[in-house]
């Protein structure tokens, strides 16, 4: 296992969507894996690291509320700019007026979380890189408040607070047990071509799901 960190986290409102319901969104009871690695990538990524998640502690009740929001049904794409570039008299924008859509959404509110996480060196790491420099790169942006974009709790609307928690001051999860079932654990992409979904069976044991040792599955 390579450096640990700790990261506390909290927002006003988050939303993980289940993959399993595209249409009318509804949001997972705590954060995934996979955004929490994504939050993580947003404070400091290089690709001589990648972040391990080895815990989840949840700091603060459950809560959901409902919302509706104005989206657009269409998307743009490589296909269609390729197309455009080739003379082919496509427009390069989305009319919202046509194609304007309001979806429901089930998100969380109040949300705040202790994020454990270790990192480990890749195949793409240079003789220079080292484990304690990327260590002290990753404090030093946690206490700065730096980050190369934005971190978000599953959505870019809603922005993540950070800081980090220090060596030896105690975490305090809520006191919570509940069997979260199947969770979106990450994406597989060492075949490009078919990214594949990966999940795990989460379970919450007083207010922590420990990812150390679960069972991933495709």
């Amino acid at each position: 296992m390579g450096y640990g960190i700790k990261v506390w986290v909290e927002g006003d409102y988050a939303l993980f969507s289940r993959p399993e319901l595209k249409v009318e969104r509804y949001t997972y009871d705590v954060i995934t894996p996979s955004a929490a690695r994504g939050l993580l990538e947003a404070i400091c990524w290089k690709p001589a690291m990648r972040y391990v998640i080895d815990k989840i502690h949840v700091m603060k009740p459950i809560q959901v509320t409902n919302i509706r929001r104005n989206e657009v049904s269409a998307k743009g794409s490589a296909s269609l700019a390729r197309s455009a570039m080739k003379g082919s008299g496509i427009p390069l924008y989305i009319d919202a007026s046509s194609t304007i859509q309001q979806r429901a959404s089930l998100i969380l509110k109040d949300v705040s979380y202790v994020i454990e996480a270790h990192f480990e060196m890749t195949e793409k790491a240079q003789e220079r890189d080292t484990p304690e420099k990327f260590y002290n790169m990753i404090l030093r942006r946690i206490r700065n408040g730096q980050c190369y974009h934005q971190p978000y709790l599953g959505c870019r609307e809603f922005p993540a607070r950070f800081s980090l928690v220090g060596e030896g001051e105690p975490i305090e999860p809520l006191p919570l047990d509940r069997d979260l079932g199947l969770m979106l654990y990450d994406l597989d992409y060492s075949d490009p071509e078919n990214i594949q979904p990966t999940f795990f069976r989460a379970v919450l044991k007083s207010g922590t799901i420990d990812l150390t040792d679960c069972e991933v599955m495709t």
